[in-house]
């Protein structure tokens, strides 16, 4: 009888896991497939870690498998590749970013958006096509088929570079087909955090006026001196607000807060767009009128393609985006997560995998 495909998972590794929803991470033992023609094997560096594993540990969207092994904003280095890769060999820097498998042959993986693709396989806490359950970067490698691994140019740091896998791509691709790319446009930028600081980065690499909306004066110094925006709104001040009505082009709005949305819909001009990429957990409520009466736009976006994701890291290249982050090692990950429930992070955390990890896991974990 040929082996089942959990039975074909025999090399080694080491990942953070959550048992159940508290959310506690701690070291585990589990495998990865052996090497496949077209799978790439990559040793971990660093993993940045998103709010979305935040909510996925504690099983806020209640279709969590345990154990369950997050991240998805991985970098590292090839390890193997197997006969038919061409894109990759030993010792390349590489990425992976929030999904690791798809159909494949759909109409949106043949245009290039396999982020679409109805068969989507993200990184971790989901049945891979092998029918065994995939765990993310916050571990020591992962092989992935090549299609799904991106190359890290020279110029960006591993570390600094992770969270563009996901905080990245999730606010360029909208720039991208919305037209909010433009030069001499003007972008605003809703929510100043581990999304929102990279949205401003790369509005400027576009050439964009970019305003920074946000409900933390204390931000306005930072999002002006440091991270480049040309001017500050304090959402909650009706005069700033009413000053800006009508002055943008378009928002990408990162909060995953239930929030008014009239007054920000507002501060388009007519034919503007407001982008959502973030998620917040209840439904939203809009008046009809404030998208009809100046021909406004309200839509989603949610990551991009592979192309797309190359393409991304490669314009940060070009213009030195990267990720603001705060370097940890393994064993300070759940201190990690509950300040990053508090908001307490600028603005990504990051797992050094490489140097931490194996000194995190207690030699038990290596014999099982």
């Amino acid at each position: 009888m040929a082996p089942t495909a959990a039975e074909q998972h025999t090399r080694k590794a080491v990942g953070l896991a959550a048992r159940d929803a508290s959310g506690h991470l701690s070291p585990l033992a589990i495998t990865r497939r052996g090497t496949g023609d077209d799978d790439v094997v990559i040793k971990i560096l660093y993993c940045g870690i998103c709010h979305s594993d935040l909510h996925s540990i504690k099983n806020e969207w209640k279709n969590g498998r345990y154990p369950m092994v997050p991240g998805h904003e991985i970098a590292g280095e090839v390890a193997e590749v197997g006969k038919n890769v061409t894109k990759f060999k030993t010792g390349d820097r590489v990425g992976v970013g929030c999904m690791v498998n798809s159909c494949q042959s759909c109409e949106s993986c043949n245009k290039g958006f396999e982020n679409h693709c109805p068969g989507i396989i993200p990184t971790y806490n989901l049945v891979d096509l092998d029918g065994t359950i995939t765990y993310g970067g916050y571990s020591s490698m992962v092989v992935v088929h090549e299609r799904f691994v991106v190359r890290f140019p020279d110029t960006i740091p591993l570390d600094k570079g992770a969270p563009l896998l996901c905080a990245g791509i999730t606010v360029y691709s909208p720039m991208k087909y919305h037209g909010l790319n433009v030069p001499g446009m003007h972008l605003g930028v809703l929510g100043l955090g581990g999304l929102g600081h990279v949205a401003v980065k790369f509005g400027k690499a576009f050439g964009m006026k970019v305003t920074v909306i946000s409900s933390s004066p204390g931000k306005k110094q930072e999002a002006l001196e440091r991270l480049g925006a040309d001017a500050f709104i304090v959402s909650k001040s009706a005069d700033e607000m009413k000053a800006a009505m009508s002055s943008m082009d378009g928002i990408i709005n990162t909060v995953s807060a239930n929030i008014p949305m009239a007054p920000l819909l507002r501060l388009l001009k007519p034919n503007g767009k407001m982008i959502l990429v973030g998620l917040p957990e209840k439904p939203m409520e809009i008046s009809p009128f404030a998208l009809v009466a100046a021909n406004k736009t309200l839509a989603g976006s949610c990551i991009g393609g592979m192309r797309d994701t190359q393409e991304m890291l490669d314009l940060a290249a070009k213009h030195d985006v990267t990720a603001d982050i705060e370097v940890i090692g393994a064993e300070y990950v759940n201190t990690a997560m509950e300040r990053l429930a508090k908001a307490d992070v600028r603005y990504r955390f990051v797992i050094d995998i490489g140097n931490t990890l194996d000194k995190a896991a207690p030699a038990a974990v290596a014999a099982e």
